[in-house]
């Protein structure tokens, strides 16, 4: 089976850290860098970023990484149109689409590929990683569902796909915590950074 396709998605605004997320020192390299990598290493096909604010900064880390980008003119509505806007532009042939957040540097390839994996053993549309019985990310959506994607409700956001077709939802349990981490607050960021 070919054509997974990684969406990250990095178009937020970070107003609750005060200065763009995405930017931050992780390790030695930026917080987007380091997701970028861990994406990379996964065994995904093509990798799309979708840039919103502080867009220029930004798009030097994805030209620098080699992956491709697409700018949603709408970010400030939301996730659900920064997913809208990375499945506009994956390519024909992508079977599925693995949703990534630019904020979760914790996520490894090997939780990537478990999600890849469980979708190619089971032909489920929708698959979860969980950890401690949380639902947690990256999120894996068959191309079949795309003008269903479309068409969500931004109140409710993608969430709802597995709701909605919960009968085909597989749920995979991995041993990363990570799947649940992201950083809002810049005190979240200093409380990782010590732990690297």
């Amino acid at each position: 089976m070919a054509g997974i396709c990684a969406v990250i998605l990095a178009a937020g605004e970070s107003k609750r850290m005060g200065s763009p997320k995405m930017l931050l020192d992780f390790g030695g390299i930026s917080m987007l860098e380091k997701v970028i990598r861990n994406v990379k290493a996964a065994s995904v096909d093509d990798i799309i970023v979708v840039l919103g604010a502080y867009r220029e900064e930004i798009r030097k880390i994805t030209d620098n990484a080699g992956v491709r980008s697409c700018y949603n003119e709408i970010y400030k509505e939301g996730m659900l149109s920064s997913v809208q806007c990375g499945f506009r532009n994956i390519p024909e042939r992508t079977m599925a689409v693995l949703v990534f957040q630019g904020d979760q540097p914790f996520i490894t390839s090997e939780v990537a590929d478990a999600v890849i994996n469980e979708y190619k053993r089971t032909g489920k549309g929708i698959i979860i990683p969980v950890y401690n019985k949380k639902r947690g990310h990256p999120l894996l959506i068959d191309c079949k569902y795309i003008k269903e994607v479309e068409n969500l409700d931004p109140q409710r956001g993608l969430r709802s796909l597995s709701e909605i077709f919960s009968q085909d939802v597989e749920e995979v349990s991995v041993k990363e915590a990570g799947i649940l981490r992201d950083f809002d607050t810049f005190d979240q960021y200093k409380k990782a950074i010590n732990q690297i």
